[in-house]
């Protein structure tokens, strides 16, 4: 137990600001400063606690840190939150996010501002949440609350057909969560208790890790989202306003991948290494078809929304390899992605801000009028193909290998995908930034303001920064995967034995 409660600090800090934000007008212009000035500051206090978070955790130790738990009185449940290697990194990369939305939501958002970015700081609280829970209850509240505040962010904020991407945003990812909580109902009356801590070290029967994995994956697949679930992403990306699209890809995608590695893969062993060739086959299909899809669309956003569902084939196939490389580069492919994904998403609204279009064939020729632009977009996309020394590379290449170890065939139809992703990347910047200024509604553009500076220069440091050196995620991440990875082995060892002594 902690002395001081510094996890539930990070996690409830935004509704510090909601609660400040509940005070304030926005009839005036400076009311809007202010609105933004309290979210932004809000944002900034929360990230730097996240970091004193990720400073006090012991590398050495696999097991769960700096606990928190009360006791509710009556329901079984408490309240339980603690971090391990696994889960460590999501905090800050959560709280990391969050002022750049602000930031780039600064003079785009015109009406109901101070919904607008109340609506963000208590998705803040609950995404946080999702990371710290060690009651399974407790993570499920934060998991399912989530979809919340997403829902009328592109409801209220988005585009043309925001209604309709947010009925689906919902109703897809709920539906799967359905199954997901009559699971945990199942968990709760087999094992007696709803802490992860103790569920981890309990042994469910073959049979009903069969059941239980799929509930599980139904929801977490959806989340991801997986191929042939993946339809409502799309959709909710273009309809997003900028801010959303960079939460949506950068930290909503990644509680999929994140509940994966927590419950599937240690909880449910047996089950996991029987379905393992079903997540390898529905991976590769993600990789190869959606980097097709992505090579047709028209739409800037829904190419690079094609390219995460893609991007994150690679976390479950590197994840369910259940070996040391596949599960480390599963855990940085997920927190490069969430850097990469929000800098192209934040790319675009730069653009979009200007001309109003995300229109691939409405640009070209940038390069001539935004070059600190071009170079910034040129580093984003880089990273995206999983070019060497940009942090996309090192979780491509440890998943590949991880999964190469396991099957060697899945790994190599796998690696076409970065082919395909060289191909769609780079067509879209060759039209987007390349070429002569021809259209006459380009030459107005000017480059980067300093707003703009300020949101990408700090990705692009923290892009080509962990590609080049990667240490401070695998020295936190690794003991806890040696452990996992330990246990899980030692599962199906176990498993095996008793089939050998009952022939």
């Amino acid at each position: 137990m902690t002395d001081w409660p510094v996890l539930s600090a990070v996690t409830f800090l935004p509704l510090v600001g909601v609660l400040l934000l509940l005070l304030m007008r926005e009839d005036s212009a400076y009311g809007r400063r202010n609105i933004l000035n309290v979210s932004l500051l809000t944002t900034i206090f929360t990230f730097l606690l996240s970091l004193y978070v990720w400073y006090q955790f012991d590398s050495a130790n696999p097991g769960f840190q700096m606990i928190e738990k009360q006791a509710w009185l009556g329901t079984g449940i408490s309240y339980h939150l603690g971090i391990d290697g696994i889960s460590v990194l999501f905090v800050p990369l959560t709280a990391f996010l969050m002022p750049f939305c602000v930031l780039a939501s600064w003079v785009t958002i015109e009406k109901r501002l101070k919904e607008y970015m109340i609506a963000f700081l208590i998705l803040e609280t609950l995404m946080l949440g999702v990371f710290v829970s060690l009651d399974i209850v407790l993570f499920y509240v934060f998991f399912e609350a989530g979809l919340i505040p997403m829902f009328i962010i592109i409801g209220v904020w988005g585009g043309r057909d925001r209604v309709y991407a947010s009925y689906k945003f919902f109703l897809y990812t709920l539906l799967g969560s359905v199954l997901m909580l009559l699971a945990i109902m199942a968990m709760y009356w087999q094992a007696g208790t709803t802490d992860i801590t103790e569920l981890l070290r309990y042994s469910f029967p073959r049979q009903m890790q069969t059941w239980l994995w799929l509930a599980f994956f139904a929801s977490f697949a959806v989340k991801m989202p997986m191929w042939p679930v993946h339809t409502w992403l799309p959709d909710a990306h273009v309809q997003a306003p900028t801010a959303g699209s960079v939460i949506l890809a950068g930290i909503l995608l990644k509680l999929g991948g994140y509940g994966f590695l927590r419950f599937s893969l240690p909880m449910f062993p047996l089950a996991s290494d029987f379905f393992a060739p079903l997540v390898y086959t529905l991976s590769v299909i993600a990789i190869i078809y959606t980097s097709l899809v992505a090579m047709m669309q028209a739409d800037i956003k829904k190419l690079i929304a094609y390219s995460s569902v893609a991007h994150m084939g690679y976390v479950t196939m590197g994840t369910f390899a259940a070996n040391v490389q596949g599960v480390q580069g599963a855990i940085f492919q997920m927190l490069s992605h969430g850097i990469i994904s929000g800098a192209l998403f934040l790319c675009v609204g730069v653009v979009y801000d200007r001309l109003h279009t995300r229109e691939i064939a409405a640009y070209g020729g940038l390069v001539n009028n935004m070059p600190k632009y071009a170079v910034a977009f040129m580093v984003f996309t880089m990273a995206n193909v999983g070019l060497p020394g940009t942090s996309g590379f090192v979780g491509e290449v440890l998943t590949l290998v991880g999964t190469f170890r396991a099957n060697t065939w899945v790994a190599l139809f796998a690696t076409s995908g970065v082919i395909l992703s060289a191909a769609y990347a780079l067509w879209l910047y060759r039209r987007v930034i390349f070429g002569a200024l021809e259209k006459e509604s380009l030459k107005a553009l000017l480059d980067l303001s300093g707003r703009e500076k300020l949101i990408l220069y700090p990705l692009v440091i923290l892009t080509i920064f962990f590609g080049v050196y990667p240490a401070p995620v695998f020295d936190a991440t690794a003991a806890s995967v040696d452990l996992l990875v330990n246990n899980y082995a030692a599962a199906l060892q176990a498993a095996q034995d008793v089939a050998l002594s009952a022939q």
